[in-house]
């Protein structure tokens, strides 16, 4: 059994008194916390600088990468190249980066879209529309809204392409144009291509209903979408001229001939055809109340019926989301009643939307950037714009950064009262325990 020397109370107590006084000396008492708090704060806004800029070099190099990937032999790489290129438009907002490579993507979309096949042709069209949310307010959109029109328009109206990327195309088209600002001339013409793909969902000679199957049903509703986005952007007497008189020769289908695409089996279609005639109706009675008057009362009653739908033959999903669309279009068309919805951005901005209109332009981008709309509606002046946002906020990053200055002085507070906290009860509690040996 080893032997040594046994400690007693007494050396027990001067260890711990020794310990105590060593963590004191170590504790400079006479130092300013605020000279500390801001040392600290000095060298992690340094080091968090760096790290922002590292992370973005990273950034832009992973996307060269995937950018000089789009021209690789393989099919499925370029697909997987496309995909992540969207990812990056769609997560940051880098005009600069995207307008020195513009020239070189229109190319590759291009040749995406003319030799790829499904998969590809879908990420080429995608990434069609990002090109021109990316370049925002620049004068090359229009540039690159002339070179990509063509392709996108012949890649929608070719019978040998899937129907899908057809449908596709016809989403980027619609975006592509609504960013760039064409000439009305342009708008129509495209609006008039739009109009001759959904037509197939009016009403047949005989007044039955087409049944086209579920991948055409897509390309209808999305033709008919984008013709809606188009549509926002012409004035509301043209509006009026055009639809309040069912004037179908025109590139504007009637009033009448939307109201057949409600009787639709596809939930796409008839939900696209709503869009259209709440915007027709909030356009045309900007100009004039009584806009299609005549016609209302025969559409609110088909409204009325898609509003309160509950035919069990429907999925229960798809009738939740035809009776919550319907109920807004129906008191816009029957009750004059405007949709108004507030959107909170990063919880800074406040977006009004007061209007079908605006609540389609905002849906068409949503559909594009999805959970990067935010990010590109505080820094996109094009977007701003779009929305009557006025200028980009100067005071973004110097609040968060202010927000980040705040919790780590919060942090440093806390840290240097509770490490005085603990050596003060240190003490007290040494005394304590003196007195209580004694």
């Amino acid at each position: 059994m080893p032997k040594g020397k046994r400690k007693g109370k007494f050396d027990k107590i001067r260890g711990e008194s020794s310990m105590l006084s060593s963590d004191e000396d170590s504790v400079n008492d006479n130092a300013s916390v605020i000279s500390v708090q801001s040392e600290t704060r000095s060298v992690l806004e340094d080091e968090n600088a760096e790290d922002d800029l590292s992370q973005q070099e990273i950034f832009e190099e992973k996307l060269i990468e995937a950018i000089d990937g789009l021209i690789q032999k393989s099919a499925q790489s370029r697909t997987a190249c496309f995909e992540a290129v969207c990812t990056a438009f769609i997560k940051k907002f880098i005009p600069e980066f995207v307008h020195d490579r513009r020239l070189t993507l229109c190319d590759y979309i291009e040749r995406g879209l003319r030799k790829g096949k499904g998969a590809e042709q879908l990420s080429a069209a995608k990434l069609a529309a990002l090109l021109c949310v990316q370049l925002g307010s620049t004068t090359s959109a229009e540039e690159v809204c002339n070179i990509l029109r063509p392709i996108l328009s012949v890649t929608a109206n070719d019978k040998s392409v899937s129907l899908l990327v057809r449908a596709k195309c016809c989403i980027a088209l619609g975006l592509v144009m609504f960013l760039s600002g064409g000439e009305i001339g342009e708008l129509i013409l495209v609006m008039r291509e739009f109009e001759a793909l959904f037509n197939g969902s009016y009403l047949r000679g005989d007044g039955t209903t087409p049944s086209p199957n579920p991948d055409l049903g897509v390309l209808h509703a999305a033709a008919l979408s984008s013709w809606s986005l188009l549509l926002t952007l012409l004035n509301p007497s043209d509006v009026y001229s055009f639809m309040g008189e069912y004037d179908t020769s025109s590139f504007a289908p009637s009033l009448e001939q939307l109201s057949e695409m409600l009787l639709s089996p596809h939930l796409e279609v008839r939900m696209s055809a709503g869009e259209a005639l709440a915007i027709s109706y909030e356009l045309g009675r900007e100009f004039n109340e009584d806009f299609a008057e005549d016609f209302s009362s025969e559409l609110v009653e088909t409204l009325r019926q898609l509003a309160t739908d509950s035919h069990k033959y429907r999925a229960k999903k798809d009738r939740k989301t035809q009776r919550a669309t319907f109920r807004d279009v129906l008191r816009t068309i029957e009750e004059f009643e405007p949709y108004m919805d507030n959107i909170r951005l990063g919880g800074r901005e406040l977006l009004l939307l007061d209007g079908w209109v605006r609540r389609k332009q905002y849906d068409a981008l949503c559909s594009a950037l999805g959970p990067g709309l935010q990010v590109h509606l505080i820094n996109n002046d094009l977007l701003r714009e779009v929305f009557s946002m006025g200028a980009k906020p100067l005071t973004v990053d110097s609040t968060i950064t202010a927000s980040k200055q705040s919790k780590l002085e919060r942090h440093l507070m806390n840290a240097a009262a509770f490490k005085a906290r603990t050596i003060s009860r240190g003490k007290n509690r040494d005394k304590r325990s003196v007195v209580m040996s004694s």
